[in-house]
């Protein structure tokens, strides 16, 4: 993946399976989403006190860049450790931890192995060899390094997460799942852990778990405005769109300026007969992004409810200039045109509706 590690992108909540062409900027809102936190760090092994590269200040040094996301600051830092200590697996292990993070896969491959070969027991070894084959995108080299990680230390979920990430990419559904479960019951406060259990449940199809899943991960973290947007959008994918609203305002309150999520709160207003709200997050959209076209389809279906027939007409006109494709969208421009008494317009508006096939607007999780 370019300039960007296929083991982060697997955390990133990226919790859209396949949207919409429409709405291109859910991709961006969810680029959003924090990478896991210091989970390249737990790579190295503090508990190893007797190696003796652990001693040596240049360690101590790496181990803080590392806590502090900034590893790949202390690559030369970490060849040098290894110059030093040659038959050290840790001093390998943070040579590749710092690889890893400035995006030198080769070289991290190439510690991560040494390491293991040092220290064919030490599972973090065999993660970095995981990680760094899956950043080549060879998942199934890495799967066996993941499943050793995974038995050699049980206990930590970071081992269980990525070993979920790789089964998903490998296809095998259920051991993801199952993978991804174990990560969320060794660290139920573990964003990514809950973030990676959505996707192997969506993959299988279990709407229902996948939500409870992503309602856990929006808990753990009220004041992210891109995860309570996506928790809300999971709940617009469900057509639970009451229990939408809250996330969705928690979302827009954090990111007034988010259109998106603007546009969404609105729909849920309107869907759940809220106008007034509806009109006002609906428009705040429109404002925020004129070249949105289902902002003007909603708010024209929120006019049309409150009885304001000019306002609806000039709404679906926007809506029908920006998706000419929609045939709901010239079904409402119909509907008031009639209203307002301009039968040659709505019967010309009709007609086109006819010509176009229906079509679903909904963002899928």
């Amino acid at each position: 993946m370019n300039r960007r590690s296929w083991f982060l992108a697997s955390f990133s909540l990226l919790l859209v399976h396949s949207a919409r062409a429409q709405d291109p900027d859910i991709e961006r809102l969810l680029r959003k989403l924090p990478p896991p936190e210091r989970i390249v760090t737990r790579i190295v092994p503090a508990r190893r006190a007797t190696d003796p590269a652990l001693q040596d200040p240049l360690a101590s040094d790496l181990m803080k860049r590392l806590d502090r996301g900034e590893g790949a600051s202390g690559l030369n830092a970490a060849r040098k450790l290894v110059e030093r200590y040659p038959n050290s697996a840790v001093a390998h292990l943070f040579r590749g931890a710092c690889s890893l993070m400035a995006n030198q896969a080769g070289d991290a491959l190439n510690a991560f192995r040494k390491s293991a070969a040092l220290a064919p027991q030490l599972a973090s070894a065999h993660l970095g060899v995981g990680l760094a084959e899956g950043e080549h995108g060879r998942y199934s080299a890495a799967l066996p390094h993941l499943q050793k990680a995974a038995r050699l230390d049980p206990k930590q979920a970071q081992n269980f997460m990525f070993l979920s990430a790789c089964y998903e990419r490998l296809g095998r559904k259920a051991e993801s799942a199952t993978a991804a479960r174990q990560a969320t019951r060794l660290a139920p406060k573990a964003l990514p852990a809950w973030a990676q259990l959505v996707r192997a449940e969506n993959a299988l199809g279990h709407t229902k778990e996948a939500l409870g899943a992503l309602k856990t991960a929006g808990d753990l973290a009220p004041e992210n405005a891109s995860i309570q947007a996506t928790v809300g959008f999971g709940f617009i994918n469900l057509n639970r769109m009451a229990e939408a609203i809250g996330p969705l305002q928690r979302a827009a309150r954090l990111a007034p300026r988010d259109f998106l999520i603007q546009s969404q709160l609105g729909y849920c207003f309107y869907a759940t007969g809220r106008m007034e709200q509806a009109i006002t997050c609906l428009r705040r959209g429109a404002d925020l992004n004129a070249s949105y076209g289902p902002v003007w389809q909603h708010l024209g279906l929120a006019y049309q409810k409150r009885g304001n027939h000019r306002e609806a007409s000039k709404a679906f006109e926007r809506a029908t200039r920006l998706m000419p494709a929609n045939r709901s969208a010239w079904t409402g421009l119909a509907n008031e045109y009639r209203a307002l008494g301009r039968t040659d317009e709505a019967s010309k508006a009709d007609a086109r509706a006819r010509s176009l096939p229906k079509a679903e607007m909904r963002l899928t999780l």
